[in-house]
């Protein structure tokens, strides 16, 4: 009798075998019998045999099954055309890794079509260039992205939502600071209150009424020519700031100023963000009256006509305790005014506005002198500008023994031979007189390289110090360059799109070139930063084509 449980066959011979173990009886109602009548029309599985699963030495890699039907002639066609054009994509990949193999990574190749004319211009205008140039300039390759005027858009309205939020919360907390101040702690209240109080003041001054009592904190009845209305704090202009420093972490600090007409005063906040949502505005610069510290106009106080965009306040750092100690290493701290508010400007200008033709003449001089030494050097720079710029700057920091940031004439005459830069004996003593006003036969460093080359404009320079904040997000002043690595993204390269070069050869090359600037193989600093860009900027005329080689890259 053959008995069938869960599709397993069992034979008689086995049977006492399989059920030895058995001592259970089968459930109720079912019998040997009506089980094999139950099961009797299903299938027989053959025995399942366990040694042929194992894996033999001598067992056949590919075994082609027999008696399959042969292929037709629509499959057959199929299949040669795949073959074709896997042999055709083949021989094109080899071809390409044959020619890279063979030119510098660098090296720019024929264009696919006619789309690609730019990279040939390119390519016949830095023939004469060293391989390190070369590879500066595919970032400008970034600019022939077509300009996308909606995201564009959008990000800049973004962008000036979150300005006029912050400007808001720093006048918000300008008007609350100095209006409490004036009620809390004007000393010339309690003169005020002595004067009154001394003129009517009864015998017994512990029964005097309380109109009469001497009082300092609080007192909002009595004016004195010191106090501050919300219409006076009204009258001013607002200004953004930055820090003139080869510290990244003080140069990326947002500073918000004010200038009050009413006594000719002004004071500086600091805006700071701690992750997304926190916010602090804290005093930088007390408000005060300060006079020039270095130029033309030393000595001279600051009016409403010193503050535009690109003008460069000085103060002394001796008289501010709140200013952090890598800025009171220096003698003086400079801001570089970044944007004001035009409209309040405007309106606040009058023709009784005192105008000193004698300083503005000599300053109107100072600057066709620089524009002339720059004009000189234009064209010296024009595809040089990355390796000549941080060149220049990562020399003056080897000469720079003591960390001062002060060189000597000689130290400059002998940077600009080394850089085979060509300008005129005439010119460059000019200049030093201009740029050495202290008189002590030194001069920093970095603004001899702003004077007789140039620098970018402050719209340029706002987003190379997005760029670095955002790598930055410890706020040490320095990167790595392993993070630099993470952040930095070639896919939106044309040269990457179009398939001349991979995306790791774009960013290997940015690498390599950002490196040579450095002082340290491992590490990238502010002023280093900064330097790049600024010699990349020399070759870009629009200032939406150098936004677009920053925002594509960094996703800024």
């Amino acid at each position: 009798m053959d008995l069938e449980v869960k599709g397993v066959a069992v034979s008689p011979r086995n049977q006492a075998q399989s059920f030895s173990g058995r001592k259970k009886p089968l459930q109720q109602g079912w019998t040997s019998k009506s089980w094999a009548m139950q099961d009797s029309c299903l299938p027989v599985v053959p025995r399942l045999d366990l040694r042929s699963l194992v894996d033999s030495d001598d067992e056949e890699e590919d075994i082609i099954p027999e008696n399959l039907p042969a292929p037709t002639g629509k499959y057959k066609l199929k299949y040669q055309q795949y073959e074709t054009e896997m042999k055709e994509g083949y021989k094109q990949y080899s071809q390409r890794n044959a020619e890279k193999t063979k030119s510098n990574i660098t090296h720019q190749h024929s264009p696919r079509n006619k789309t690609d004319d730019k990279c040939i211009q390119r390519e016949e205008a830095i023939a004469d260039l060293t391989t390190l140039d070369r590879k500066a300039l595919l970032q400008q390759g970034y600019a022939d992205n077509p300009y996308d005027a909606q995201r564009s858009t959008r990000k800049s309205d973004a962008e000036m939502v979150a300005a006029e939020k912050k400007k808001q919360t720093v006048a918000e907390q300008v008007m609350t600071d100095y209006l409490s101040r004036a009620v809390i702690s004007d000393p010339g209240q309690n003169l005020t209150t002595e004067k009154q109080g001394s003129a009517c003041r009864l015998p017994v001054s512990n029964i005097a009424p309380l109109r009469l009592r001497k009082r300092t904190l609080h007192e909002t009845k009595i004016r004195t020519h010191s106090t501050l209305t919300e219409y006076m704090l009204s009258n001013k202009v607002q200004f953004d700031g930055r820090i003139i420093s080869r510290n990244g972490r003080d140069a990326c600090r947002e500073l918000i100023g004010f200038f009050f007409t009413h006594d000719q005063s002004l004071t500086v906040y600091e805006y700071r963000r701690f992750g997304k949502n926190r916010t602090n505005v804290l005093p930088f610069i007390q408000k005060n009256i300060y006079s020039h510290q270095r130029g033309r106009r030393k000595g001279k106080q600051y009016q409403l006509g010193d503050f535009y965009v690109g003008a460069n306040l000085t103060f002394l750092n001796s008289g501010h305790v709140r200013l952090p100690e890598s800025i009171k290493e220096n003698t003086l701290l400079i801001l570089r005014i970044t944007n004001i508010d035009g409209i309040a400007l405007d309106s606040l200008r009058t023709d009784s506005m005192e105008h000193e033709d004698g300083i503005n003449r000599q300053e109107a001089n100072d600057r066709l002198v620089f524009k002339a030494i720059q004009d000189e050097l234009k064209e010296q720079l024009h595809k040089r500008g990355v390796r000549i710029f941080t060149g220049l700057g990562k020399y003056f920091r080897q000469l720079d023994k003591e960390g001062s940031g002060l060189l000597d004439k000689a130290d400059f005459k002998q940077a600009l031979n080394v850089f085979h830069l060509e300008v005129s004996e005439k010119n460059f003593e000019s200049s030093w007189l201009i740029l050495n006003d202290s008189g002590n036969g030194k001069v920093d460093y970095g603004e001899f390289k702003r004077a007789i080359i140039g620098e970018m404009n402050e719209y340029r320079k706002s987003f190379v110090r997005k760029a670095f904040m955002k790598l930055d997000f410890n706020k040490m002043g320095s990167v790595s360059i392993i993070d630099i690595r993470k952040c930095y993204c070639a896919k939106k390269h044309p040269q990457v799109i179009s398939g001349h070069f991979t995306e790791e050869q774009i960013k290997s090359s940015f690498l390599e070139t950002l490196k040579d600037a450095c002082n340290k193989s491992d590490e990238v600093s502010y002023d280093e930063f900064e330097d790049y860009y600024e010699g990349l900027s020399i070759g870009i005329v629009n200032d939406e084509d150098f936004v677009n080689i920053l925002r594509t890259p960094w996703g800024i």
